[in-house]
């Protein structure tokens, strides 16, 4: 089992202040899973509030770490601090906390433009106790030569601007490049603005996988999108398909690109009716120019979708409602809140602007949060469930989440 369980930053783009992201369920909600780790997680905030900076800088953690080997000496690394304090020279803060192949562990590093500053990687056991693998400051690393072998004698190979993890696991370690693979094939992130680049992997997911097609189609039909069928189709490139009247130049590049590679094309079925009403034809139609822009970012994002759910993994998404019905949004929540459905622990971590969902009975209190700045543009991080009126209580379950939210009960939207 592989699972996200926090995530926390510091000092990257408008979160000047260390804040946690926490996956993890608290003892009011441990009875409503088999699973001690959220399957979803909502996250809501007026625009500019912060949300996708959240997601951008898991977003970065993970190129950091898997592009870490090609960075050369000297070379400059992604930073980017809050900058409207006198924070704007230090490092910014990545740390994951994460079960893997059912071991619970923490990870993390510090940087600047120049330089790792600080790195840790540290296995909690199930009594809590937080055994340190290896630890990096600016004295150097030290290693565990009992718990984390394989980092043994590599300390000096490690450049001022690489990860220490990254290197052992190019040199061969077993446990850092287990860790590697985590951050390179079970997290994946999407913008649910800009979905054209899951086109051809849901594409792919529909010809090739036959699961994963099953399931898509499955989805389709329920949620009545108006076919009655979806297929894939792959042809190869023909340079007679090009204009005639395209520039010379311009066409031997897309010969030299594209000769030998496959072109992806969707088609939906939808059905052909006389006048009366009765059935005459089943007939498919280019996909593009047949269906609305939300059915095509739901076919964009299904791939990614349904390949989470089947392999167990954690998927993040940006604007998960935009372009989407909301109750469209509330079918996919459900596949992840859904036990019969997501029987492998898969995680759906989303922001949206989607308050249906907080009067669907879809999300307890502890997964739903929330980003506000304050006067100094500051981003801060909430859960629902941490919210405390100001008799000291906190909020019930059998509140009406949405209206509360609404009526600014739980901050995090915008002032009009």
């Amino acid at each position: 089992m592989n699972a996200l369980l926090r995530f926390t930053i510091e000092n990257f783009r408008s979160f000047a202040e260390r804040k946690s992201l926490v996956l993890s369920h608290t003892s009011l909600d441990e009875s409503c899973s088999s699973q001690p780790f959220l399957r979803v997680c909502a996250l809501y905030g007026a625009n500019s509030s912060g949300k996708s900076n959240l997601v951008n800088a898991l977003a970065r953690m993970r190129y950091i770490i898997l592009n870490s080997v090609k960075v050369n000496d000297g070379e400059d690394l992604e930073y980017e601090p809050f900058l409207l304090s006198d924070k704007k020279n230090e490092p910014t803060l990545y740390e994951l906390e994460f079960v893997l192949s059912d071991k619970h562990y923490r990870y993390g590093f510090t940087n600047d433009s120049k330089r790792i500053v600080q790195e840790w990687l540290y296995c909690i056991n199930p009594n809590s106790l937080e055994i340190p693998l290896f630890i990096r400051d600016q004295e150097g690393i030290g290693v565990s030569e009992k718990d984390f072998p394989e980092g043994v004698d590599m300390e000096e190979r490690t450049n001022d601007n690489r990860l220490f993890l990254s290197l052992v696991a190019q040199l061969g370690g077993s446990l850092s490049k287990k860790i590697i693979s985590f951050f390179s094939k079970s997290i994946n992130i999407l913008s649910g603005l800009e979905t054209d680049d899951y086109l051809t992997f849901s594409a792919r997911m529909l010809k090739e996988e036959k699961n994963v097609a099953t399931l898509m189609k499955n989805f389709f039909k329920r949620v009545q999108l108006g076919f009655s069928d979806v297929t894939a189709r792959t042809q190869d490139f023909d340079v007679q398909s090009l204009p005639d009247d395209m520039p010379e130049e311009l066409k031997k590049l897309l010969v030299s690109n594209l000769t030998g590679k496959k072109r992806v094309s969707i088609l939906s079925v939808h059905g052909c009716y006389d006048s009366e009403g009765n059935l005459m034809e089943n007939r498919a139609f280019p996909f593009d120019e047949m269906e609305s822009d939300g059915t095509k970012k739901l076919f964009e994002i299904s791939g990614p979708i349904f390949d989470t759910l089947l392999e167990g993994k954690i998927l993040f998404v940006d604007e998960l409602d935009a372009k989407m019905h909301p109750l469209l949004s509330r079918e996919l929540v459900r596949l992840f809140t859904d036990e019969s459905i997501n029987t492998e622990g898969a995680q759906l971590i989303f922001t949206t602007h989607d308050t249906n969902l907080l009067s669907s009975n879809l999300l307890t209190s502890n997964e739903v949060w929330f980003t506000e700045k304050d006067q100094q543009e500051r981003s801060d991080l909430y859960c629902l469930n941490d919210i405390r009126y100001l008799d000291g209580s906190r909020m019930e379950e059998t509140e009406l989440m949405e209206h509360n939210y609404i009526q600014g009960r739980y901050g995090a939207i915008p002032y009009l």
